[in-house]
C-alpha cells in the first residue's frame, strides 16, 4: 500500500486525529466516500457516453465505395 509500513500508517492517523479531533473523523470519512461514490459514477457515466458515440458511429458509417452499386447518369 504505497509502500507505507503498519507505524508509518498509525503516525498519519494520530496526525490525522490530532488536527481534526475524534468527533470530526466520521464526517471527513463520510464526505471522502460520497466524494470517491459521485467520482466513480462521473467516470461510469462518462465511459458509456464514450462508448455509445463510438458505437453509434459505426453503425452512421457510409458503405464502401467498392460494396456499393454504382448507378450510371443518363
Amino acid at each position: 500500500m504505497f509502500g507505507l509500513g503498519p507505524w508509518e500508517l498509525l503516525l498519519i492517523f494520530l496526525a490525522v486525529l490530532l488536527l481534526f479531533g475524534a468527533k470530526r473523523l466520521p464526517e471527513i470519512a463520510q464526505g471522502m466516500g460520497k466524494g470517491i461514490k459521485e467520482f466513480k459514477k462521473a467516470m461510469k457515466d462518462t465511459t458509456d457516453e464514450i462508448k455509445g458515440s463510438l458505437e453509434s458511429d459505426k453503425s452512421n458509417e457510409a458503405p464502401k465505395p467498392g460494396n456499393s452499386e454504382k448507378k450510371e447518369k443518363s
